[in-house]
């Protein structure tokens, strides 16, 4: 039986598409690389055909995604626009979910073994040692999650936009500032407690720690329990994500605390749920779909043979209503 592509690569200690364009002259490659890979082939006695590469080429390959979960609205927009952009690249896609508590390393390996390039969109869902052993046997994409040495990244601007969303309070007079939201090294969370900190001492401010909570609604709800049963100690709330801050001023108001004339409260994402909350919820509008499909785009390039920037970036942009303080809603690009 003929050895794989993947054997290959395992063997040379690189990627299948690294094999790609070690042996059909394409692409940016080391001439060492490009030796090992050969030698490797020679070794397993892989001789690829122009039968077989017609056939691959026109074969569906498979795409797969590793998530934390798909409650609520962020990672759902983001599994969607990875689906909608690989289905139109003729790829088809595997999920899969992976709790907070569970050993990642058996279900991601099983997935590898199933899938021809896979995207990471969670720190929380497997660590950093788990997804470059990947990286070395698929082509591998991050998003959301910090970038990993070698490996192409998908973000979302965050550190500038939270410092603006945190001047923007300081502008409306408030100075008793909590970040709500888990911060790990690299993640985007982490990105914008950089940012809203960076703001606060600018204006000679104190830097609170995060509140480190799950950035859902039953985490919101009781935050808002907690700030009444203290005597409102914070009279601005920045929170990770819109699910988390809608929950906060909900409960707030249900427990007689007027927002945002007690307490401003601001979030992350720009959901369906911001503009029909009341008081309408100032958040950052990110484009969440466009970083799933963008992570599809770079995998499909990364099988093709192609080179991919390491880090991409996209714009994010505050959307103002009135739970910060504004008079009436007002999109502004920034």
């Amino acid at each position: 039986m003929n050895a794989t592509i993947y054997e290959v690569a395992d063997r040379a200690g690189v990627s299948i598409s690294t094999v790609s364009r070690a042996l059909r002259h394409g692409g940016r490659i080391s001439e060492s690389t490009r030796t090992r890979v050969r030698e490797a082939a020679e070794e397993l006695n892989y001789l690829p055909n122009a039968a077989a590469q017609t056939l691959a080429g026109s074969a569906v390959r498979s795409l797969g995604i590793v998530l934390p979960h798909v409650q609520g609205t962020y990672y759902a927009q983001l599994a969607v626009g990875f689906e909608r952009r690989a289905s139109e690249l003729d790829h088809s896609v595997v999920l899969l979910l992976v709790g907070p508590d569970a050993d990642a390393r058996p279900a991601v390996r099983r997935l590898a073994a199933q899938v021809d390039g896979l995207a990471f969109m969670a720190k929380s869902a497997a660590d950093d040692s788990l997804v470059a052993e990947i990286a070395r046997r698929r082509p591998t994409v991050t998003v959301a999650r910090g970038q990993l040495p070698g490996l192409p990244a998908v973000q979302a601007e965050s550190e500038r936009a939270a410092a603006d969303l945190t001047r923007h309070l300081v502008e409306h007079g408030r100075t008793r500032f909590a970040f709500v939201g888990p911060i790990d090294p690299g993640s985007d969370i982490a990105a914008r407690y950089a940012g809203f900190t960076r703001a606060l001492t600018e204006a000679g401010l104190e830097v609170p720690p995060n509140t480190d909570l799950p950035l859902d609604e039953d985490s919101g709800r009781a935050l808002a329990h907690e700030m009444v049963a203290d005597h409102l100690p914070h009279d601005a709330i920045v929170c990770g994500n819109d699910e988390v801050a809608a929950a906060v001023v909900y409960e707030l108001q249900e427990l007689g605390v007027d927002v945002p004339r007690d307490v401003a409260v601001v979030g992350w994402d720009d959901i369906r749920l911001a503009r029909y909350l009341r008081p309408g919820l100032t958040t950052v509008a990110q484009p969440v779909a466009g970083l799933g499909a963008l992570a599809a785009e770079h995998l499909h390039a990364l099988l093709a043979g192609e080179d991919v920037v390491e880090m991409t970036v996209l714009p994010t942009y505050l959307v103002h209503r009135q739970s910060c303080g504004c008079d009436a809603p007002r999109p502004s690009p920034c």
